[in-house]
């Protein structure tokens, strides 16, 4: 016999005492794009599942191996899965009443009309800068009205502080330090990641949330 799961209803609703009751069903009502499952989406995942958030829509085409353990919410018996695979079993552990998709694909220019239909925030998570830059272009471009939080600098090991969230333009939200990047030959360390991922994720949810920087 497994362990008894709380009801939906008492789920929410212990979510509703700390998060506020509007605010709450605001979470719960949106449904959230997350490109990318790696260091920055999969920890963002998990903030958003624990939030409440009701639909989460995930996309990556990487499966996990031994160098994401460090910073990224898989767990070794899941290395070789997709990570559109192994992150939804893991979210559902937290929030089984979180609706999650998962998509396994590497996005194009090509892919991104249509594709986020629907999304109340589209979250950008991916390691190269190249592939940053292709993805907020594209929905700047074709969902020009939707918010777009996106993950900018988070290598090496500087401080934490130096990590922010800046409004740029009417809908692009940029977190990071803006210039620690992978690319750079910097490390990936656990503790810097999260901190830029809580920065995306606290972002997403003031969004929903209505609270929208002046």
């Amino acid at each position: 016999m497994g362990p008894l799961l709380p009801t939906r209803e008492e789920f929410y609703a212990a979510l509703a005492e700390r998060h506020g009751a509007e605010r709450q069903a605001r979470f719960q009502a949106a449904k959230v794009a997350i490109c990318g499952l790696g260091g920055l989406g999969s920890n963002i995942a998990v903030m958003l599942a624990r939030a409440g958030v009701g639909e989460l829509f995930l996309l990556d085409f990487d499966r996990v191996d031994m160098s994401n353990l460090n910073r990224q919410q898989y767990f070794v018996e899941q290395l070789g899965m997709l990570k559109t695979q192994a992150l939804p079993e893991t979210l559902a552990r937290i929030n089984p009443y979180c609706e999650v998709t998962a998509r396994t694909l590497k996005i194009t220019e090509g892919h991104i009309p249509g594709l986020f239909d629907g999304c109340a925030v589209i979250c950008e998570a991916f390691d190269k800068a190249e592939a940053k830059a292709m993805l907020v272009q594209g929905v700047l471009e074709n969902y020009p009205t939707t918010p777009l939080v996106s993950g900018v600098g988070m290598a090496g090991l500087d401080s934490a502080n130096l990590i922010r969230t800046r409004r740029v333009g009417r809908t692009l939200y940029l977190c990071g330090d803006g210039v620690s990047e992978v690319a750079d030959g910097l490390p990936l360390v656990s503790s810097r990641v999260a901190a830029c991922a809580a920065h995306e994720a606290t972002m997403i949810l003031r969004i929903l949330a209505g609270d929208l920087e002046p």
